[in-house]
């Protein structure tokens, strides 16, 4: 086997740093990535392939235990092992599958141990295509900057999205957050989530619509707790059968 395509990620840029340093200096590792956090974790895994992916727990957003769930429903997973100030997630982390379970700081030899453990695995980490999807769900959460500041508004918080020029204004339960992405885009990664296109200009998640309503002119609105969104003649039709399957199927979330 040659040396392995190792991956780290860490919101922290010097644990980050130290990370991959030891990685790059172990003679079974052949090339290593970093991310600073899970989305640019997920982005990098779908664009390339890594043998193993070296996870923080504790990050913002996507935590590290979350991703390597998303992670193990791959095609053919990498093996995570968790790197970590903590204790307490380990019963967590080997029960998602993890390799091995390191506590910080990390120190060569017990790297060693995790990397050899890789190298016992990786031929039996193989999946049938067909039982798992083939690509993780790369926009479970979105980052916002605000003020010199990052912070990520999980997929499961937007009841709708509004198109602003290039940006998206995301209604969720934490506020209305502008992103830097247009709203076609947005739609490529969240219809498979249940976001449908109402408008020209506007994203509503299914089960946040509560009922459809009549405008003032005749129009129709999807109503949900953040506001309604309105809906045009040429969506109208599709949302009602998409809502309508979604109910039997019992797939519509009941909001309080």
């Amino acid at each position: 086997m040659s040396g392995l395509t190792v991956l780290a990620v860490d919101d922290v840029p010097p644990a980050l740093d130290e990370l991959c340093r030891l990685l790059r200096e172990a003679p079974e590792v052949a090339d290593v990535a970093g991310a600073g956090d899970s989305t640019a974790a997920l982005r990098m895994i779908q664009s390339g392939r890594f043998d193993a992916v070296f996870l923080d727990i504790s990050m913002p957003g996507l935590d590290g235990l979350e991703l390597a769930s998303l992670l193990a429903r791959l095609n053919e997973p990498p093996a995570i092992v968790f790197v970590t100030a903590y204790e307490q997630h380990a019963v967590a982390a080997f029960g998602i599958g993890a390799v091995d379970y390191l506590l910080k700081p990390v120190r060569a030899e017990r790297l060693a141990d995790a990397l050899a453990r890789i190298r016992r695995v990786l031929p039996s980490r193989a999946r049938p295509a067909e039982e798992y999807p083939a690509t993780p769900d790369a926009m479970a959460a979105l980052p916002v900057e605000s003020a010199g500041r990052t912070r990520y508004v999980r997929r499961g918080e937007v009841r709708f999205v509004a198109a602003h020029g290039d940006y998206v204004r995301l209604h969720a339960v934490s506020g209305v957050h502008l992103v830097r992405m247009p709203i076609s885009r947005l739609e490529e990664y969240w219809g498979p989530a249940g976001f449908v296109r109402v408008h020209r200009g506007y994203l509503v998640s299914l089960d946040a619509v509560r009922e459809l309503r009549s405008d003032s002119v005749g129009g129709l609105l999807a109503h949900t707790d953040l506001g309604d969104v309105p809906v045009s003649r040429r969506h109208a039709r599709e949302l009602r059968e998409r809502l309508l399957a979604a109910a039997k199927r019992g797939q519509l979330e009941r909001r309080p």
